[in-house]
């Protein structure tokens, strides 16, 4: 079942009724906060991944044992 842009349209009238501008203007700035920590978390992460990579990267070289 798709939904056209009336139907659409009428949801988000019903929706803004019940809860009120104000409601969903702060339920949004919350949404957005939440997308923000997220991408941060993952850029985050990313960098931390990248990092042990590299150092895990740089020194491949066995270590040599004392010939006596």
């Amino acid at each position: 079942m798709q939904m056209g842009p009336w139907q659409i349209l009428v949801i988000a009238i019903v929706v803004l009724v019940l809860f009120g501008r104000g409601k969903i203007s702060s339920l949004m700035g919350e949404v957005g906060k939440g997308i923000t920590a997220f991408k941060k978390g993952v850029k985050d992460s990313t960098a931390e991944i990248e990092k042990e990579a590299s150092e895990a990267a740089k020194d491949v070289t066995p270590e040599e044992k004392d010939k006596a």
